[in-house]
């Protein structure tokens, strides 16, 4: 299977560069992942796509502040983006203008926050930090945007990233991008869903060092994901039990909160209480195990996120939403629109 079996053409322009004016102000294109036939529709009317009884399962991962800008010793510019923690004062960073860069440099960032890179790791570094890097967070971090989304120097807008860029259900602290997904949602929509007996539960994916970096294969088998830290609570388990035993539907919102679910799912042991890691490549001809549907974001050509939704709808199905989706004026990627794959 060719990388290039998932390209398509998405001009600049459709790329959302801010979010809607409301969270969930966005459009909602829904797609039967049987027959491929595709209703449009806005996001609040998810309410009307579900059925009382069906379980919303949602990631209440919380995104760091972790891009910091700083100085090297010669007083050139340096930006750090913190992915994870792997030891006690030990990051794995992301930096840029990694070509100057060289172990045992010492980095200065905001707060008095000092930095110094150890060893390159592929594409990331680990970095040793000299201090707690919450008060650096705190005093001048901004939130990990995607590239695609451009922010110059003092754009207003970083200030509407802290929030926006966030879901309304974070909780957890640990990731370097949002679970996109989520991004629609408002307590009010979870209160209305809720009230039509739509139950929710959450698991916790921190999104990592993969959401960053492209697909460099040219064949997809070859592909191999970066581990990403997880979790699923027994109270998740027990909602996914009961919706099984009243015949219901698995709902996950975004890509990751299905990672996590077939993850543990396709374990020997089945679906249990479980923290680890999980570099869980979904392609098409995965088996699912454990979602019934899917609500995610329409993503970038030639991606793993592309690629899982294929794997969970059918290439041509999908590749022909996202037609209709540009044909209609659809917004794309991490701020833009929202996609529903469901049985009808």
């Amino acid at each position: 299977m060719r990388v290039s079996d998932f390209d398509y053409e998405l001009p600049p322009d459709r790329i959302a560069q801010e979010p809607a004016r409301r969270r969930d102000d966005s459009r909602l294109l829904v797609l039967d992942r049987a027959s491929g036939a595709v209703r449009h529709r806005r996001f609040p009317e998810l309410e009307h796509e579900l059925r009382p009884g069906d379980l919303l399962v949602l990631n209440e991962t919380k995104v760091l502040p972790a891009r910091l800008i700083g100085a090297k010793p010669t007083g050139g510019r340096v930006e750090m983006l913190l992915v994870e923690p792997v030891a006690t004062g030990r990051w794995r960073a992301l930096l840029d203008g990694s070509r100057s860069l060289r172990p045992g440099m010492r980095l200065s960032f905001p707060a008095g926050l000092t930095a110094v890179p150890l060893e390159r790791e592929g594409d990331a570094w680990q970095v040793e930090l000299l201090d707690d890097p919450r008060a650096a967070m705190e005093a001048g971090g901004e939130m990990p945007l995607p590239p695609y989304i451009h922010r110059a120097p003092g754009d207003d807008r970083r200030a509407m990233d802290r929030q926006r860029y966030q879901t309304v259900f974070a909780r957890v602290p640990g990731a370097s991008a949002a679970p996109t997904a989520g991004l629609h949602f408002t307590p009010e929509l979870l209160d209305r869903l809720a009230g039509r007996g739509i139950a929710t539960a959450f698991v916790t994916l921190h999104v990592g060092l993969g959401t960053f970096l492209p697909v460099r294969e040219d064949q997809v088998e070859r592909h191999r994901m970066h581990e990403e830290a997880y979790e699923i609570p027994a109270a998740t388990v027990a909602a996914i039990e009961a919706c099984r035993g009243r015949g219901a539907r698995v709902v996950a919102v975004g890509t990751t909160v299905t990672r996590v679910l077939e993850s543990v799912a396709a374990e020997a042991e089945g679906l249990r209480p479980v923290s680890g890691r999980t570099s869980l490549f979904i392609y098409p001809g995965f088996r699912f195990r454990s979602v019934d549907a899917l609500v995610t974001n329409f993503h970038l050509p030639k991606s793993t996120l592309l690629m899982l939704v294929c794997a969970f709808a059918g290439r041509e199905h999908v590749l022909a939403a996202y037609r209709e989706a540009l044909r209609e004026g659809y917004r794309f990627a991490s701020y833009g629109d929202a996609m529903l794959v469901r049985a009808a």
